[in-house]
């Protein structure tokens, strides 16, 4: 029988693209506003150039290590101890604006003043549009009475924590949070995994994890001896060579999943 069940956050419990989608329109609305521009062609360009600039700064390297995308870096603070994440804290308000500047450029606006108010728009709009997948709450419920539940996420303690912040409904139900910002190294890494599972004092094979991702969640639970559960919710194809050992499209598939095991 497994006993811990480890779940990812973002886009498996949190519907982190939506909330980053429901920004990028509220954000680009108000371009098109004061501006008179398309924003859907805003929302391009600004996606676009993030890419691109957030794979410049020196701190990229270490983001990719740690799980931090280019548009979390479009609404982080990064108040989070340690060298690199001072760093990233001096570049994000720069980069915040850049992104939008050049987005706008793009879009055949010149307007750095815009660009400024855009960017903190950007970050007020993320803040205030938190979503839950539907299937959470009832899933977590049922299987707190059963099973130990923890977070594994990657990101920014700060963030991730502010996700957490306005979704407060999540937080009860996991025994620990383990963010990989406060590790030092975040998913697929098997050390993460490791962490884990020595804090929770539980066993590789009595762990299963739960999360959207084949490439972070899925391979490094499978490199560390933890079965995996993939959740494809969209009916994405896996065309990697990355093999969970369950895949499921709501999380009310994972109970019967679990059940197996009894």
């Amino acid at each position: 029988m497994k006993k811990m069940v480890l779940f990812d956050l973002d886009d498996t419990l949190l519907w982190d693209k939506k909330s980053v989608k429901d920004a990028f329109n509220l954000t680009c609305q108000l371009a098109e506003k004061e501006a008179g521009i398309s924003p859907e062609e805003l929302e391009k360009n600004v996606r676009d150039r993030a890419r691109e600039l957030y794979a410049s700064y020196p701190t990229y390297t270490y983001t990719q290590k740690i799980g931090i995308n280019p548009f979390e870096g479009l609404w982080a603070t990064f108040d989070d101890p340690g060298e690199e994440f001072q760093q990233l804290r001096d570049i994000a308000p720069v980069y915040q604006e850049k992104a939008w500047r050049a987005g706008l450029e793009d879009t055949g606006v010149n307007n750095p003043k815009l660009a400024k108010k855009l960017a903190k728009a950007f970050r007020t709009y993320r803040i205030e549009s938190p979503c839950l997948f539907e299937d959470a709450l009832t899933v977590l419920t049922e299987l707190e009475k059963d099973y130990r539940l923890a977070l594994v996420t990657n990101g920014s303690p700060s963030l991730q924590n502010l996700k957490l912040e306005i979704s407060p409904e999540l937080i009860p139900y996991f025994e620990k949070i383990f963010i990989s910002g406060d590790i030092g190294t975040g998913k697929p890494d098997p050390e993460i995994f490791n962490v884990v599972l020595k804090a929770l004092d539980i066993k590789a094979e009595d762990a299963i994890m739960v999360g959207d991702n084949l490439n972070t969640d899925i391979i490094g639970a499978n490199r560390t001896g933890i079965e995996s559960v993939w959740l494809n919710r969209f009916d994405a194809e896996n065309n990697s060579a990355v093999e969970p050992d369950f895949e499921i499209k709501s999380l009310k598939e994972l109970k019967n999943i679990l059940q197996t095991y009894s």
